[in-house]
Order: structure tokens, then C-alpha cells, then sequence
């Protein structure tokens, strides 16, 4: 792609999340999440596979569902309330519609069935984008309106975890597990919104890190099934015998950054007196946990095949800047004992 274009396009991408980000009218909004979406069709289009065209289209088409789903309940509210202040949202019906509208943007269950497909049809750079950048806007217009309707809160938040679970245990594409895990995730963030939206930044960020971290990997192996992962040994030995780490981390196990926001997120549950919910939460981690493990068993306990459709292909050095992937796996694997320093911060 043209260099130029490219800027274009990052620019587009980085003014539409701005503009969401720095607006309080739903229009404004409205506009910063389509120029979003517009900036990203040619970059997920770029390589004109069949399969990129096709994950493009679906994106657009639910994008754009969202989209006027959430234009027309904010006018709902303007003909209900007769204002269109982002955070002046009084009547129950739009704030259900813009947060289902919302949850479909970023794929939350039970609307998610397009992020797997999308994510498959990609490559792993705008994949990247994809799980990150794009939750962005959506989820600081989330956070802005603080939906007062607990009950479907809590309902597509457990709905994800359990998803998110499910649907990646049968999986041997890569990219779909990151969707998957993509999905688990939001569902954590999304089941402790209304009582602590801080906490729920502070999940959105370590994801960030850790998913950053783990498309990284995969991308300097050029790895998109789980068979290519058997041959990362030969490619970067000490890097495969670091990702287990990063990928135990998405699972949440202690003692790596992705225990703090899970154990934090518990904690608060507890709190409320949602016991039942934070269990099933919590049982539902269990689920992510063995897809992960079964990634780390696949890059460091077997070996692959040594037949020759599945000797290690001569591969020319990577171009890939390590910089990134170095900072980010540090900080996917190293962050828990900031967690009383992360506490403090979000103590109102």
C-alpha cells in the first residue's frame, strides 16, 4: 500500500477515536465511530483475498448496523428528552439500545459471531488493530453513558466469559482464538462496568498489553494454525519459551499481570454480593485457560513433524522491529506486583 495512503488512513483511524473520545453530543459520536469504521475497510481490504473481501464486507455490514442502531436511539432520547448530551441519558429504552448497539460494535456476546470470522479473514498487523485500537471509542462512549440497566450488564458480560470459553476450545486457527479470547475478555470488563468503571479501564489496558504482545509473537512466526507454532523453536528459541508466559498471562494466572485485573474484578463482585456471578466468572477463566495451555503445550512440548512437508521452511530474517514485543512481553509478564500502586489509583 502507498505510504501515503497508509498516513492517511492511521490518521483517519486516530481523528475518529479522538473525536469520540472528546465529544458529548451523540452526533459527534456517531460520526468519530463511522470515520473509525471507514478508515479501517481499506486496511482490512488491502491484500484483495477473497477472504479478506469477505471478513471486510461483514465487518461493514455489522458496523453499520451498530452504527444506526446507536443514531437512532440517541434520537429517541433527543425526541424523548429533548437533548443530546452523551452523559445526560435519562430514559431506560435508548440506553439499552445504544449499549446492545455498543456491545455489537465490539463484539460482545451474545452479538459476536462476526469477530471470529472478520479476525480469521485478516492479517495479524490489522487483526491487531482490530482487537485494540477499534474496542476503543466504543467502550469510552460505554463508559460515558454508565448504563444503569444492571441486569443486561451482567447478563452480556457472563454471557461473554462463557462464549469466549466455549468457543476457543475447539479451535486450531490462531486468529479465531484470539477472537475468542478477545470476547472473554470484554466480558470480564464489561460484568464490573457499573461498579467500578475504573477497574474496568484498568482490565481493558493489561488486555491491551497482553494481546499487543501475543500478535506480535505470532506475527514474527509468521504463525496463523497451532501446527505452525511446532516450528517457532528453530525460529527465536528464547522468545517460545517465553510466550507460555504471555499467553498463561490472557488466562489470568498468578503470578502474571493478567491475575491483577481478574482477581481485582473477583474482589469487586464479592463486594456487591454477586457471589453466584463472580463463580461462574470465574469457572468460565477456567474454560480460556486450557485453549491457552493447549497453545503453550503446542510451541514448547512437541515437536514437529520431520517429514518434509513439515520441516521448518527456510525462513529469511525477520524485518520485524523487536523493540515493541520486547517491552510489551516485559510488561505482560511482569506487572503484578504494581497492583497495590494500580489499587490506590483507582480508589475514588
Amino acid at each position: 500500500m502507498n505510504p501515503n495512503i497508509l498516513a492517511i488512513l492511521l490518521f483517519g483511524l486516530g481523528l475518529g477515536t479522538t473525536i469520540t473520545f472528546a465529544s458529548s453530543h451523540w452526533l459527534l459520536a456517531w460520526m468519530g465511530l463511522e470515520m473509525n469504521t471507514l478508515a479501517i475497510i481499506p486496511l482490512m481490504a488491502q491484500h484483495h483475498h477473497p477472504r479478506a473481501v469477505e471478513a471486510t464486507t461483514k465487518y461493514f455490514l455489522t458496523q453499520a448496523t451498530a452504527a444506526a442502531m446507536l443514531l437512532f436511539a440517541s434520537v429517541t432520547n433527543a425526541w424523548l428528552s429533548g437533548q443530546w448530551d452523551i452523559q445526560q441519558m435519562t430514559h431506560p429504552l435508548p440506553i439499552t439500545i445504544i449499549t446492545l448497539a455498543l456491545a455489537l460494535k465490539i463484539g460482545l456476546a451474545p452479538v459476536h459471531a462476526w469477530l471470529p470470522e472478520v479476525l480469521q479473514g485478516l492479517d495479524l498487523t490489522v487483526g491487531l488493530i482490530l482487537s485494540t485500537w477499534q474496542k476503543l471509542a466504543p467502550f469510552a462512549l460505554i463508559l460515558q453513558i454508565n448504563p444503569t440497566n444492571s441486569t443486561i450488564l451482567i447478563i452480556l458480560g457472563l454471557t461473554s466469559t462463557l462464549i469466549g470459553g466455549w468457543g476457543g476450545l475447539n479451535q486450531t486457527q490462531l486468529r479465531k482464538i484470539l477472537a475468542y479470547s478477545s470476547i472473554a475478555h470484554l466480558g470480564w470488563m464489561i460484568l464490573v462496568l457499573q461498579f467500578s468503571p475504573s477497574l474496568t479501564l484498568l482490565t481493558l489496558l493489561t488486555y491491551f498489553v497482553m494481546t499487543f504482545s501475543t500478535f506480535l509473537v505470532f506475527k514474527l512466526n509468521k504463525a496463523t494454525t497451532i501446527n505452525t507454532l511446532a516450528t517457532s523453536w528453530t525460529k527465536a528459541p528464547l522468545l517460545t519459551s517465553l510466550t507460555p508466559l504471555i499467553l498463561l498471562s490472557l488466562g489470568g494466572l498468578p503470578p502474571l499481570t493478567g491475575f491483577m485485573p481478574k482477581w481485582l474484578i473477583l474482589q469487586e463482585l464479592a463486594k456487591q454480593d454477586l457471589a453466584l456471578t463472580a463463580t461462574v466468572a470465574a469457572l468460565s477463566a477456567l474454560l480460556s485457560l486450557y485453549f491457552y495451555l493447549r497453545l503453550s503445550y503446542a510451541m514448547t512440548l512437541t515437536m514437529s513433524p520431520n517429514n518434509l512437508s513439515g520441516t521448518t521452511p527456510w525462513r529469511l530474517s525477520s524485518t520485524q522491529l523487536t523493540l515493541p514485543l520486547a517491552i510489551s512481553t516485559t510488561m505482560a509478564i511482569c506487572l503484578l506486583p504494581l497492583t497495590p500502586a494500580a489499587t490506590a489509583l483507582l480508589a475514588p
